[in-house]
């Protein structure tokens, strides 16, 4: 029997290290990316051209717009903080209740799906201190799901969030895709790219990500206007 799993998936290196990850358990992955007016939408862009080549037997596209919700560096004119990451601050890149958002997607189409598991890619370690990506959160929303679906009231699937990466370091993520012959180059992580796609190389999920690479002792293979 075939076992399903929606990936969550935006085409950077967490996501697409979380899609080998199911691969690897033997899941065949249904890759679930957003469109919700991010100004780096180079990394949906990357997940459009990749998802089947990457392990998605389907990819699925939600398009709606967190623009009009606004709060966050991510979805308005406000500039994208460069200066390095803060501990224990919640930085203006963080997108308002939005992993929520798209794990309710996800929910939704996993029981369509008849598939009872769910994959993201959050990390909370060396992450910029998103409240959405701790291990109580990911707890919380899997019991959520259970009593608010149709499929975990009468027993036909026990959902579970799986979060593989959650106490990795960047490091270690980068160690684990390269075990599964992830292929990084078809990556990008950067929240504010240039026109041309350029990675900027200073704003947090930038210097996380070269962070990772120094510590495995590997170059990333993007191109990035600068490097830390």
């Amino acid at each position: 029997m075939e076992r399903k799993a929606v990936v969550l998936y935006s085409g950077g290196l967490d996501s697409t290290t979380c899609m080998a990850i199911a691969r690897e358990a033997g899941f065949i992955p249904y890759a679930l990316s957003f469109s919700y007016g991010q100004r780096h939408a180079i990394e949906l862009d990357k997940a459009r051209e990749n998802a089947t080549r990457v392990g998605a037997r389907e990819h699925l596209v939600i398009d709606f717009d967190y623009r009009l919700i606004g709060g966050s560096s991510l979805t308005t004119e406000q500039a994208v903080p460069k200066d390095g990451v803060v501990a224990d601050s919640i930085p203006s890149t963080y997108v308002p209740a939005r992993n929520s958002v798209f794990l309710s997607f996800a929910l939704g189409w996993a029981e369509v799906l008849g598939a009872a598991d769910i994959f993201i890619g959050v990390n909370a370690l060396d992450y910029s201190g998103y409240p959405d990506c701790r291990p109580e959160f990911i707890a919380a929303f899997e019991t959520m799901a259970n009593l608010a679906t149709r499929a975990g009231v009468e027993g036909s699937a026990q959902f579970r969030i799986h979060a593989p990466l959650i106490l990795l370091s960047k490091a270690d993520i980068v160690k684990r895709g390269l075990a599964l012959g992830v292929d990084y180059r078809l990556t990008h992580s950067c929240y504010d790219p240039t026109p041309e796609g350029l990675a900027c190389g200073l704003c947090d999920s930038c210097r996380l990500r070269l962070k990772g690479f120094a510590e495995v002792g590997m170059r990333d293979p993007i191109d990035y206007v600068e490097r830390n």
